[in-house]
């Protein structure tokens, strides 16, 4: 049985308690991490460019009972290392320690060769997908250790996809974060803070339809799969991936 089969719904309670911030918050992916996170018990730190998403993504999970979220908007394209220190400090103030925080937000415009490639386009992509989740991460670094299991979790790709022609600035900075989970990991040995990474199976997202522009979206599965899977590592069962990456295109048990 594969690992999507298996984690096709979180576990209720298993974010009971937990302050978790998620980017990307009304994307795809986000959006249903978010609505399986506060089911799960988490109180939600929601952040997005846009407010009105962020504001129908609160008004669901309130109408379905979960915990009342914050609303963050923050255009990660342009913001600075002041504006992250600026977040981690509401949210010290706000809650006092952060417990989860999510890297779902993604900058995609479709397949384009290097040579044809904006230098302002390959900037911006680097920005949102590679510097922003960095900053963003070091920035929370000291509200992060007031929890007694923090949990830094890295949505990524298939790196055999995004390695090849046209992926872009897009693939490189999935590949350089792939490579965080690992190093963060080492530095972080001895403290309370894990991270990971996860590589869903296709998600029928916005993002994916700019790659693959000539499927049929209804024959790819919603990333509820995915959500579950996010839930379940931010949770204390994710203490065991610590340093890893977990890839629902594979078999369970494999790193």
């Amino acid at each position: 049985m594969s690992l999507v089969e298996t984690v096709a719904a979180a576990t209720p309670g298993a974010l009971a308690d937990r302050i978790v911030l998620v980017t990307g918050a009304s994307g795809g992916l986000g959006n249903s991490l978010c609505k399986q996170a506060a089911k799960a018990g988490a109180t939600l730190i929601l952040c997005g460019r846009r407010v009105r998403p962020l504001e129908k993504l609160y008004d669901e999970i309130v109408a379905a009972g979960g915990a009342e979220p914050a609303i963050y908007p923050i255009d990660l394209e342009g913001a600075t290392p002041a504006d992250y220190e600026a977040l981690a400090q509401s949210i010290e103030q706000e809650f006092g320690r952060l417990d989860g925080l999510v890297h779902s937000a993604a900058h995609f415009t479709g397949l384009i060769a290097h040579a044809q490639t904006p230098p302002d386009e390959w900037l911006k992509s680097l920005q949102v997908n590679l510097n922003a989740p960095v900053a963003l991460t070091l920035a929370c670094l000291p509200v992060l250790s007031k929890s007694a299991d923090a949990a830094v979790l890295i949505v990524l790709d298939d790196l055999s996809l995004v390695s090849r022609a046209h992926w872009g600035a897009y693939g490189v900075a999935k590949f350089a974060l792939s490579g965080l989970v690992s190093q963060w990991s080492a530095e972080w040995d001895n403290t309370a803070i894990r991270v990971s990474g996860l590589v869903p199976s296709p998600m029928r997202t916005r993002l994916r339809g700019r790659a693959y522009f000539a499927e049929n979206p209804g024959l790819i599965a919603l990333p509820d799969a995915a959500a579950a899977s996010a839930v379940e590592l931010l949770s204390a069962n994710g203490k065991e991936w610590r340093g890893r990456i977990r890839d629902l295109n594979i078999n369970v048990g494999a790193a």
